[in-house]
């Protein structure tokens, strides 16, 4: 099972922390399921940019995106290289390490 790691986000996970999910499961299916409530405002399906991650390391283990998702990536607050809708990266056997960028383009949250 492989290991997500996650680095320190003020919100989410002040200290970092490190969970575990099936190869298959998306990032973001893997983070909420670990208790970690990052942003998903259109419930996974692609069609925001609030559960964007930074993959610091394992990126190339993960799915390839699709244009829709790179098309969405344009509009990510803090885009990089590695950037990812965490909805959409599908976890292989490989460990990965995100960062949760500080800020969204999500300016009226929702908790869900």
């Amino acid at each position: 099972m492989p290991t997500i790691k996650i680095l320190p986000h003020p919100e989410y996970a002040p200290q970092g922390t490190e969970i575990q999910a099936p190869a298959g499961s998306t990032i973001c299916e893997a983070l909420l399921e670990n208790g970690i409530q990052i942003e998903h405002a259109c419930d996974m399906s692609c069609a925001c940019t609030t559960c964007h991650v930074i993959v610091r390391q394992g990126y190339a283990s993960l799915n390839q995106a699709e244009e829709e998702e790179e098309d969405l990536l344009d509009r990510a607050w803090g885009l990089e290289p590695q950037s990812r809708l965490s909805c959409q990266a599908i976890l292989a056997q490989a460990d990965v390490t995100v960062e949760i960028p500080k800020y969204t383009i999500n300016h009226a949250r929702e908790n869900h």
